[in-house]
């Protein structure tokens, strides 16, 4: 390049305010690397606005993987029911309901009548239908661990279903007797139900049954007219929180996540102290992209097939966290707060309309199948609307 001329001083100005005039008309930057370009400072993500996240295709999403565990062969049950599972089911009962305003709806989706018409009819026929598992079939306690666990899942389902309404059901009310004659009353577990093992982080591990405790607690604490104030249940909620302080110390980062919300339902539930502590560890715990990671939040749990755990921020753990962030009373205004949000709403596959999660147990090529593959996914798409929706009620 020795022979080239230099530009001169009027020339290159010329040619800066050019290219910044073609930038400023094609709506752009000129300078950027593609259309995706990082942030100029990654740990400060760009702000979006409050709905730039897209409610009907999160819905569309929803439901479609609401359509397809009901009508899976192995989540199929007796009496014409199906199983109400951790990973699709309940989160979908507590979020799809937090849409309808967004999408001008004025009553239930036909999927959300379908879900509280099986669990209705499991609740009232309780001595009749049996176990999601049996010994027979999975092993040893499998058959009383289906009823603690389920017992705990109906109640928070018609809880958040009263809870719309504003008012106590019998239904409600039948699931929460269910769910107190399987409170544990002596043991380690003592307050706790009895959770299913099936060896799988964060729902169905030797750990899940704090997991389940807090479920009940969001439970008892959404259930309108002033349920939990009856003296029936404080005698059953002193031992529920007994459990969970004394608990407490041994959980896992993403089981404190759980205990924040249910906290946020029960006043008193645990110690100031506490919470604020629960609050500043999880804080410390956002990565550089504003989200957050599900295996940072699990211990040294390992994935049975072997693989390398996730290390990326996911939609579970940004949705979930987030979400009980705000539940708990943290300022709109908290800088880490709106960068979870902003994360949130910079990561919905706008096409699938998900959030993309992904599982502690193992990689999605050794799922069982593609559906199966996206468990994840759909609890994290239901926690996700859950704090977006939450966010902009604010």
């Amino acid at each position: 390049m020795k022979n080239a001329t230099p530009l001169t001083c009027s020339a290159l100005t010329l040619l800066v305010v050019g290219v910044f005039v073609i930038g400023w008309l094609t709506g752009g930057s000129a300078f950027a690397n593609s259309s995706e370009s990082a942030p100029a400072h990654p740990d400060k993500p760009q702000a979006k606005a409050a709905n730039s996240w897209d409610p009907k295709t999160a819905a569309a999403y929803l439901d479609r993987r609401l359509t397809w565990w009901m009508e899976w062969p192995k989540a199929q049950r007796d009496h014409e029911t199906f199983c109400v599972s951790c990973h699709t089911a309940v989160p979908y009962a507590l979020s799809r309901s937090a849409l309808r305003t967004a999408l001008g709806e004025q009553s239930q989706s036909p999927n959300e009548r379908r879900l509280l018409d099986s669990v209705t009819k499991r609740v009232r026929l309780w001595k009749e239908v049996e176990p999601f598992y049996k010994d027979a079939d999975r092993g040893p306690y499998k058959s009383i661990e289906s009823r603690g666990t389920e017992s705990v899942l109906n109640a928070l389902i018609l809880s958040s279903h009263d809870a719309q309404s504003g008012r106590l059901s019998d239904d409600a009310r039948t699931a929460f007797q269910n769910m107190w004659a399987e409170q544990q009353t002596d043991g380690k577990q003592k307050g706790a139900w009895l959770w299913l093992r099936f060896k799988n982080e964060p729902w169905e591990a030797d750990d899940s049954d704090y997991f389940g405790a807090t479920l009940a607690a969001v439970a008892i604490g959404i259930e309108p007219g002033n349920y939990r104030e009856t003296p029936e249940v404080q005698a059953r909620l002193r031992l529920l929180r007994e459990y969970m302080n004394r608990e407490l110390g041994a959980q896992t980062p993403i089981n404190r996540v759980l205990l924040l919300w249910a906290a946020a339902k029960i006043p008193g539930l645990v110690e100031p102290d506490r919470e604020k502590g629960i609050i500043s560890e999880l804080l410390a715990k956002q990565q550089a992209d504003g989200g957050w990671s599900l295996s940072s939040l699990s211990g040294d749990w390992k994935r049975a097939d072997g693989t390398f755990q996730e290390k990326r921020s996911d939609g579970y753990a940004t949705g979930l966290i987030t979400f009980a962030l705000q539940q708990s009373g943290i300022s709109p205004e908290n800088a880490q707060l709106k960068r979870g949000l902003a994360w949130l709403n910079a990561n919905q596959d706008r096409t699938e309309g998900s959030w993309a999660a992904y599982s502690l147990n193992k990689n999605k090529e050794n799922h069982i199948s593609p559906e199966t593959a996206l468990f994840m996914n759909d609890a994290a798409t239901s926690y996700a609307v859950l704090s977006l929706t939450d966010a902009n009620r604010r």
